[in-house]
């Protein structure tokens, strides 16, 4: 089990060293005036949302001044102090709580304390989203790849002293989400080089530690087999400083996790929305544990006159007036600075390599996957794959991952618990630590647990951090409905995921264009989320043969946002006005090809390929030479991704069409129901195509 260090606050294992309880007392003035100068001038500081470490001085100062270049921190809302310990200054930190242009984490985009830093003298600092436990699980993923690429000879340390160490820091309350057990099992499972630095104030916003929880972390962590504990008054720099700089050195050196769990009171407002004077009854118990008089009484005991300490206060005081008066005049963010960063350039920008190579037979398009991230991981050490029964013992529930375990080992291939949060999550600290995740979540309909990182941890990365943290993953999501998967394995999910600003989407219907758009997925810097349709992997069902391909050359690839022309329209039928275009991806497109075949020559067909970014200019181009389009999708006709497309057709083609937009897509239910009759009902099919071609031609 977990141990847990015995409460005890006077357990130093040596003095701490004069200078640097001096630079801690300095940066813990720093802290001081920063918050009260908020508070003189919260008219103007408090129109964006802020909060400060005020009472979790000491031991963030104990941590962030231990912190090295090559270490990897994530702090929460609250952390100012940390900044500060590893060099941040006043200045930078209030162009963040002004959300000024030149703000250094996020160029005004969010909240103070939100950092991102990527600087060579100074730990790093991935994006994350808040204190609310979801930034367990990235940063969780950058110990998984610091990991990684040790077990795999990554990475040429000459001493124990150049190993990086990752601390992520939490709230105590946040220690309850879901997400952080999902983080705490795989640190302990994988045994991890991180520290889970959880500040206890016995507060979640209004709501005390009695009402929320049924035990702290301490205890809660005891079911974490392999995560040591220790326990620190938290208001004790000293103490602090010297049990961090035992765990540091332990983390450096023996490689597995930790939690420390410091007792902190809480001094301030939740955040300046949330004012203290409103619900707080326990300020005049709080403020006995202040650190900030306490660590001045250290000083004065080894020597320091009161003098110089008020001395270095005032200081403290000006500077941060004078930083103050600094940021006040700062620029604040452009109109146009809007739309930086949404995506980061990708090299993948037209299509190349042998789309059909000679003397090749088709193959099923599973395997075409297969082959093209066997091809990745051969040329890319830093390429890895992993979820749920990707491992060797079975590779993928639909072999989509065979042999690979067997090929590159299991610490490149390897399975996952039963926890999407982390498999899609973990994806930007691997990132961080320089490594191309491909990630697998096994049905569509299992997506739904790891949509909060999806979307507040991976998608946002790149355009919060103001481009320094683009998020470089791959996530694999098999879809559709096939051979009665039932409500729980037949889903389409395209509306939900193409909603998420900031992620690239692929739906692909052929082998050659699942292995060349996962090859330009691999070279591209951002977010990919791949949809692969279960009913196209191996062409059994009738009609679907098409997806079966010559097996592309190695280099081949196709740039996102180019869709393929599957079935041109007779030139004297187009002139005559008796044709149409349809729009369609995934298995549409088969239904779409069953469907012409009683109106050939009359149909186009237009596989979009990636449904995010979109290629209008293929779209529009149809409408307009056609002037009826259909689309077919196998969505619901409610609500979904495909209305969005009709919109777009019938906005920038309106005096080109001469008909309405025609939408074929499934019956509009809750889930998808068991039985074949009733799937076969709720699906579109070659026949409904038809009869809507037919009165499209006919309108």
């Amino acid at each position: 089990m977990a141990t847990v260090a015995k409460e005890n606050k006077t357990t130093l294992k040596g003095k701490v060293d004069k200078a640097i309880l001096l630079e801690a007392y300095q940066k813990m003035c720093v802290a001081k005036s920063l918050t009260e100068l908020y508070e003189e001038n919260k008219a103007i500081t408090a129109k964006y949302v802020h909060a400060t470490s005020r009472g979790h001085e000491a031991v963030q100062l104990a941590l962030g001044l231990q912190l090295k270049p090559q270490d990897y921190v994530s702090p929460y809302y609250r952390d100012d102090s940390i900044l500060l310990g590893i060099g941040i200054t006043p200045f930078e930190l209030m162009l963040q709580v002004l959300a000024k242009r030149s703000d250094i984490f996020s160029g005004g985009r969010t909240y103070y304390s939100h950092p991102s830093l990527n600087r060579e003298d100074m730990p790093k600092i991935p994006h994350q989203s808040s204190a609310t436990g979801m930034q367990a699980i990235p940063t969780t993923g950058i110990a998984m790849g610091i990991q990684y690429k040790e077990l795999t000879g990554l990475t040429d340390y000459k001493s124990d002293d150049e190993k990086p160490v990752v601390v992520c820091s939490l709230g105590d309350a946040s220690c309850t989400e879901g997400e952080v057990a999902e983080a705490f099992q795989m640190a302990a499972l994988k045994q991890m080089p991180i520290i889970y630095f959880v500040q206890d104030n016995e507060w979640d916003i209004s709501a005390k530690a009695d009402e929320i929880r049924a035990q702290d972390i301490s205890e809660y962590a005891k079911g974490f087999k392999g995560i040591e504990v220790r326990l620190l008054d938290g208001t004790n720099f000293s103490e602090c400083y010297n049990e961090l700089n035992d765990v540091i050195s332990i983390v450096r050196k023996e490689r597995r996790p930790f939690i420390i769990h410091a007792k902190v009171p809480l001094l301030n407002h939740h955040t300046s929305g949330v004012r203290m004077e409103w619900y707080r009854d326990d300020l005049k118990e709080a403020n006995k544990e202040d650190p900030f008089p306490k660590l001045q009484k250290e000083l004065l005991d080894i020597g320091v006159v009161q003098k110089e300490l008020e001395t270095i206060l005032a200081e403290a005081k000006n500077l941060v007036e004078v930083d103050y008066q600094r940021s006040l005049v700062e620029e604040d963010p452009h109109p146009e600075d809007l739309t930086d960063y949404i995506f980061a350039p990708t090299p993948i920008t037209e299509e190349k390599g042998i789309r059909e190579p000679e003397g090749k037979e088709k193959t099923v398009m599973v395997d075409s996957a297969l082959f093209a991230i066997r091809e990745l991981m051969t040329e890319h050490p830093e390429c890895l794959l992993y979820g749920q029964d990707v491992g060797g013992r079975l590779g993928g529930v639909f072999r989509e991952a065979a042999t690979l375990a067997e090929t590159f080992g299991d610490d490149r291939v390897f399975n996952t618990p039963i926890q999407e949060a982390f498999i899609i999550g973990s994806t930007v600290g691997m990132s961080v630590a320089g490594l191309k995740p491909i990630v697998e979540v096994q049905f569509a309909d299992y997506i739904w647990p790891g949509l909060n990182q999806l979307f507040t941890e991976v998608s946002r990365s790149y355009y919060l951090s103001n481009g320094k943290w683009p998020v470089s993953m791959i996530l694999r999501v098999p879809i559709g409905a096939y051979g009665s998967g039932g409500p729980y394995h037949s889903s389409s999910v395209e509306s939900v995921v193409t909603q998420i600003r900031g992620v690239k989407v692929a739906y692909p219907s052929t082998g050659a264009d699942l292995k060349g758009l996962l090859k330009s997925a691999y070279y591209d810097p951002n977010p990919i989320v791949i949809l692969e349709h279960k009913g196209l992997y191996w062409s059994k069902i009738k009609g679907t043969e098409g997806a079966m391909t010559v097996e592309p050359d190695e280099d081949y690839v196709i740039p996102f946002g180019k869709a393929r022309t599957v079935l041109e329209a007779n030139p004297e039928k187009i002139n005559n006005g008796e044709s149409l275009a349809i729009i369609t991806y995934g298995r549409g497109v088969y239904w779409s090809l069953e469907a012409e075949k009683q109106f050939q020559g009359q149909v186009e067909i237009i596989d979009l390929r990636t449904l995010n970014p979109l290629d209008e200019d293929a779209m529009y181009t149809s409408a307009r030479k056609h002037g009826k389009i259909m689309v077919v999708t196998e969505e619901s006709v409610e609500c979904g991704f495909s209305l969005g497309l009709m919109a777009r057709i019938q906005k920038n083609c309106f005096k080109s069409l001469d008909a309405p937009v025609e939408l074929v897509g499934s019956v509009d239910t809750p889930a998808i129901p068991l039985n074949s009759t009733l799937e076969f009902t709720l699906l579109p099919s070659g026949e409904k195509v038809a009869a809507a071609i037919g009165n499209l031609l006919d309108y």
